[in-house]
């Protein structure tokens, strides 16, 4: 089985949970900027949680399958039809052969995931499918998907019908996930100390035009180190908060460099990357202190939700309406 990409959408890549224990190598994680709408995805159509997926964002491609297929499609509320039936989102649908799915506009949020049953038969590099747009390796040749490509599905253990289904049942993302402006985001304190710390809690942060997987750069007041003096480079990850010179933060996402002289303000909770991955120019973020205590338990109970939702995935016989 395969997938036709017949127009590509604006940055659409094969990304799988990452690419790990290289960064001593300055070699970068990639994977998903939202990790918890992909595996959600994958567990839809029954792959593993690390199984590769396809990451959208903003606007997305028009794709065509050879053969019935089961897909998923979590993360962003995004303009979705296949042969001119609209798609719902955060639930299983059984495609049919030939069927050409259009990915339109997101309409909130900037990341969409798809899923399909089996998932994409990508060649891992350093044992991972991830793409990593930078470093221009991994998923498909290291670059975004493109017009004309074919992706290869791996055989799935699922018998499908050749009829479009949807799954009357659907999952709730919140609070995970809720697209509520503006967006609260829990964050650490870094290393090093900003000369007035209120100003980083006070106010909100509007994300700058020029973000992307690498970072998103926020604007507002200018912030200043009460230590100012000359750093050397030191190890940065996803989630780290760094100010550079025009004090202005960037906050780090999956694409960022394994090492960074800009100082580490803050760094944003595990529990929270999920909402950094949604955020588009122009939407507002506030960042909030948060303890490591509160940072574990916040962790913890996601990971309850997502075993609660694993539970009911598995156990409760799919309820499908023809279409």
């Amino acid at each position: 089985m395969s997938v036709l990409v017949i127009s590509a959408g604006l940055q659409t890549t094969i990304q799988d949970r990452g690419r790990f224990g290289y960064r001593h190598l300055g070699v970068g994680s990639a994977g998903v900027l939202d990790p918890f709408s992909s595996l959600i995805a994958n567990r839809l159509v029954g792959n593993a949680d690390g199984a590769a997926v396809i990451e959208i964002c903003l606007g997305g491609p028009t794709l065509q399958f050879t053969e019935a297929a089961r897909i998923a499609l979590c993360g962003a509320q995004i303009e979705a039809s296949a042969n001119d039936r609209e798609l719902p989102g955060w639930r299983r649908v059984d495609l049919a052969e030939g069927s050409v799915l259009k990915l339109g506009a997101c309409r909130r949020g900037a990341r969409a995931y798809l899923a399909v049953a089996g998932g994409f038969d990508i060649a891992p590099v350093l044992g991972s499918r991830s793409t990593d747009l930078r470093g221009g390796f991994g998923g498909l040749d290291g670059r975004a998907l493109a017009a004309g490509d074919v992706l290869a599905i791996k055989a799935s253990d699922h018998r499908l019908q050749n009829r479009f289904e949807v799954d009357r049942r659907w999952i709730d993302p919140a609070p995970d996930l809720d697209f509520i402006q503006p967006t609260e985001v829990r964050v650490l304190a870094g290393r090093d100390a900003l000369r007035e710390s209120q100003q980083l809690h006070a106010g909100e942060w509007q994300i700058d035009a020029a973000s992307n997987r690498q970072g998103l750069r926020l604007q507002g007041p200018r912030l200043a180190l009460a230590d100012p003096g000359e750093r050397v480079s030191e190890p940065v990850m996803p989630g780290t908060l760094q100010l550079p010179p025009d004090g202005q933060p960037i906050l780090l996402l999956a694409d960022a460099q394994t090492h960074g002289g800009y100082p580490r303000i803050a760094h944003a909770i595990a529990a929270d990357l999920p909402r950094l991955a949604q955020l588009r120019p122009g939407d507002c973020l506030r960042l909030l202190p948060c303890t490591r205590a509160d940072a574990q338990r916040l962790l913890d109970d996601r990971r309850q939700r997502l075993a609660r939702m694993a539970i009911a995935i598995d156990q409760v016989p799919a309820r499908s309406e023809l279409r």
